[in-house]
């Protein structure tokens, strides 16, 4: 099968403080660091030789995944000097490519958890003969996306971004972050300088009048641009609703890796994950989250949708609900954190200094 592009060099903003020392591609969903389901799913397809262009903390994938072999993959790495955007991230890394001018090389947003039928797209791509084929997913609101509508065949008639009045949503449609370029066609990008594909490469490929196709796949997608979705991501993944060969054990209720040690009567639900050398004391409940290598959750704690850092502390009777607690961080006993409460790294909440009644 085909090569492949993995954009990887995002700063991972919305995501902090998880990404303040990990690149949003590394940090752990489901035990392993995310990039490494993506990479295992392309190699599951056929994908052999993959490219990553990185950019923010370019320095830490190397040294994880060297060639790739261990994977079954031969991997490459081209870091951006400037921030690019997408389509300068693509154009950046097109050196490394071995594919010759007609042929497809798909390429893959480091941040998006998919279900995608990766041969479905690259055969719906050559059989179509198109010039780009973009994997497209419905969803119930997509005023936070840019809308794909396409005629009756499937090809792409516009680009509409975040459409906000109900005359603007013309379909339900909304770019999912993967795509099939003929090699060529990445050649046409300017080289040197930020482009965005989603705002300037698509639509003017459009208006040259290339073949645009979309394939519509709508099973499991989730962007995991947010501190609760990629919690929620991860939980999925250990459920087994997110499809991944690359889950470092049996897909069930809980997700405990090897070193970490859980008290017996502690309760672990909904697709948690403790990492390597995490503790959880007696009769703590910790549903749907992930504990990072390291951390701590003392005895009578409970944490609810949340993640906890790396080598953080939730102290006892401590309560969490969608909440992130940054590397490092220390939380006190008999605290109450909720609501999407971001603690940074290495802070410290000393004991009973934040609590919510229970009418709020």
């Amino acid at each position: 099968m085909t090569e492949a592009i993995l954009l990887v060099g995002g700063r991972g903003t919305r995501l902090r403080p998880l990404t303040v020392h990990t690149p949003k591609p590394m940090v752990p969903a489901a035990g392993v660091p995310f990039l490494t389901h993506q990479l295992a799913r392309a190699r599951a397809a056929g994908v052999e030789h993959i490219v990553l262009a990185t950019s923010y903390l370019a320095e830490v994938f190397e040294p994880y995944f060297g060639d790739g072999s261990s994977l079954g993959l031969h991997l490459e790495y081209v870091t951006e000097e400037e921030p690019l955007g997408t389509g300068g991230a693509i154009r950046n890394v097109a050196s490394r490519l071995h594919s010759g001018p007609d042929e497809p090389v798909l390429i893959f947003n480091g941040d998006i958890l998919t279900g995608l039928d990766i041969p479905a797209l690259v055969s719906t791509h050559e059989t179509t003969g198109a010039d780009v084929s973009l994997h497209l997913t419905r969803v119930e609101d997509p005023r936070a996306f840019g809308l794909v509508p396409t005629d009756s065949t499937g090809r792409v008639t516009a680009f509409l971004e975040k459409p906000q009045t109900p005359e603007e949503i013309v379909t339900d449609q909304i770019n999912a972050g993967a795509y099939v370029f003929r090699r060529s066609v990445i050649d046409t990008i300017p080289e040197g300088r930020p482009v965005s594909v989603e705002r300037e490469t698509f639509p003017e490929l459009l208006a040259t009048g290339a073949h645009l196709q979309g394939m519509v796949d709508s099973t499991y997608w989730l962007d995991l641009g947010t501190p609760q979705a990629f919690v929620r991501g991860s939980a999925d993944l250990v459920l087994g609703r997110a499809p991944s060969p690359a889950v470092p054990g049996r897909c069930g209720d809980r997700l405990v890796l090897p070193t970490a040690t859980v008290a017996p009567d502690a309760k672990l639900t909904g697709g948690t994950v403790v990492c390597e050398g995490a503790r959880i004391g007696e009769g703590a409940r910790i549903s749907g989250s992930t504990i990072l290598a390291g951390a701590v959750v003392e005895p009578g704690a409970v944490v609810t949708d949340s993640l906890v850092g790396l080598a953080a502390r939730i102290g006892e009777h401590t309560i969490l609900t969608g909440a992130v607690i940054g590397d490092g961080a220390t939380v006190g006993p008999d605290n109450e954190l909720r609501d999407g409460v971001r603690i940074w790294c290495d802070a410290h909440i000393p004991a009973g200094a934040l609590r919510f009644s229970s009418d709020q």
